[in-house]
């Protein structure tokens, strides 16, 4: 998009949509720590036109970080609603998690050695990233909150530095964090 006009008469919502489908373009090239003025030029907009919209580069990145959430969440709870096993259901849970950050070239991006700090700080900062997670595990409480925020951690270990291959990924995660998970959620429930 070139020039500010097209946010003219158009709603803030729609707006701050389209700078997020932008910015996913910058981040995927310049990975997290892409800068308001990158983000601001391929959206064809002042920095402060784009302040207008989000505070601060964090806000952008937590906006952007929630958006895709809600999708890559859909996909999760569409993959594994038929599971009836809960160990199955939270392994390819986070399976499917990793797979998809791992196809979104813009997270992707943020996961090298030098956005993962970034992009680890910004999951375990987002309420709702914790809101979905433990919407999974299908606990609440501080307790629940405690276990999705370390089942985050752990997505963001492995996508971080992987675990080699898919197949031993999924091995790793119901062998070790699966059953830790199960058993803390089934103890506090």
């Amino acid at each position: 998009m070139r020039g500010a006009d097209w946010m003219r008469g158009t709603r803030r919502p729609a707006v701050q949509d389209a700078i997020l489908e932008i910015a996913g373009e910058v981040f995927a090239t310049k990975g997290a720590n892409a800068s308001m003025g990158d983000i601001a030029a391929a959206v064809g907009c002042s920095r402060a036109t784009l302040y207008r919209y989000f505070d601060g580069r964090r806000q952008l990145q937590l906006a952007y970080i929630e958006r895709v959430a809600r999708r890559i969440g859909a996909v999760v709870a569409e993959t594994v609603s038929g599971r009836p096993e809960p160990a199955d259901r939270l392994t390819e849970s986070i399976v499917v998690a990793l797979t998809e950050v791992r196809r979104d070239p813009a997270l992707a991006a943020w996961f090298t050695a030098a956005g993962a700090g970034v992009a680890g700080e910004l999951a375990l900062s987002s309420e709702f990233i914790e809101t979905v997670a433990t919407a999974f595990l299908g606990t609440g409480g501080e307790e629940g909150g405690e276990a999705a925020r370390w089942v985050v951690r752990v997505i963001v270990s492995l996508l971080a530095v992987p675990e080699g291959s898919p197949e031993r990924e999924r091995a790793v995660i119901a062998r070790f964090v699966t059953p830790t998970v199960l058993g803390f959620t089934e103890t506090r429930s």
